[in-house]
């Protein structure tokens, strides 16, 4: 095996290395193909050392580069933190993590409140896609008559208002990440044209008979039981089965109380920036009785409770702050 042709093996298994081809054959085609091949410099022999070593060290700077990109790719931003240390959401920090470079299709299930579309983004964020799109379609706040316009696009003159031509969700989520929310409540229709596009790699805008290729991951989220509603007939079980690669469970508020603290303070110091005041803290009896409160509203209801107890509340939140403002 001659150098270009290690070249060429160790490229195919390791392409961030950077490599550095030393030959006695200083020829412009040697040296072309090389460098075609990915190789970070050509150096023929015998070799200037200060010239080898410039080398050595811009090849050793630059793969740092590529490893601290891929680090800082990796980081989600702040929007989209998931906040607290109980062992339900350490699980999922794992799942993220283990199925985010993957384009394995994900079903988020949970109430609604707990944070679904948080672990949709930190999916995305945290995947090679992360550079490209994701695009967010709530399923439940769409008619279903419009669902399939909305989700694949229509051509001029498909139906009455259609003006122009209009490209849909998909086709914008081309190289990224599409994140179908509610889907358990999208029509039987859609879910079929949704299915093939998952099967095929392909849409189809409404009115129209062009396939478009489409290359997007999708990534799902419910707060039905979708075994049930496949039961009842309103949920196709192929598209079920295309969609739960992976299943990530996100817990309710109550299943992970120990977070509470850590939610409180996190809510209180980002409505104080929101609001350009100074945060207030909670004092440790007031703490407790949050803990012990019933959260049917999970974290929406939390942070909108948090929010109440810092406009009503005294300077640090007691107890009777709790009791008063913070009551079902």
């Amino acid at each position: 095996m001659d150098g270009v042709e290690v070249l060429e093996a160790v490229k195919k298994i390791k392409p961030e290395i950077p490599m550095v081809m030393i030959s006695g054959h200083g020829d412009l085609e040697t040296a072309v193909n090389t460098m075609r091949l990915g190789a970070f410099d050509y150096i023929s022999k015998p070799p200037d050392l200060n010239r080898l070593l410039n080398t050595v060290r811009n090849a050793l700077d630059k793969k740092k580069l590529v490893v601290e990109n891929k680090i800082l790719k990796k980081k989600v931003s702040k929007n989209y933190e998931m906040i607290g240390n109980s062992e339900p959401i350490n699980h999922i920090r794992t799942m993220i993590d283990k199925v985010a470079p993957t384009d394995a299709r994900v079903l988020i299930t949970g109430s609604n409140g707990t944070g679904k579309e948080l672990v949709a983004h930190q999916l995305h964020e945290k995947s090679d896609r992360a550079s490209q799109p994701i695009v967010e379609v709530n399923c439940a706040a769409i008619p279903s008559e419009l669902i399939e316009s909305e989700l694949f696009g229509h051509v001029k003159g498909a139906f009455t208002s259609a003006v122009k031509d209009r490209a849909g969700k998909f086709e914008a989520a081309n190289g990224g990440t599409i994140f179908l929310d509610e889907i358990g409540d999208m029509s039987l229709s859609a879910q079929a044209k949704v299915l093939r596009a998952l099967q095929e790699n392909l849409v189809q805008r409404v009115g129209a008979d062009k396939d478009i290729k489409v290359d997007v991951r999708v990534i799902a989220a419910t707060n039905k039981d979708l075994k049930k509603e496949i039961e009842e007939g309103r949920f196709r079980e192929d598209l079920y089965h295309r969609l739960a690669v992976i299943l990530i469970k996100v817990p309710a508020l109550n299943d992970r109380r120990d977070d509470i603290p850590m939610l409180l303070e996190h809510f209180a110091n980002k409505i104080a920036s929101e609001q350009g005041t100074t945060p207030k803290h909670f004092s440790k009896t007031a703490v407790k009785l949050l803990q012990e409160y019933d959260w049917t509203g999970n974290i929406r209801e939390l942070r909108n409770v948090v929010e109440r107890l810092i406009i009503l509340g005294g300077t640090e939140i007691s107890e009777q702050d709790v009791k008063m403002f913070a009551s079902k």
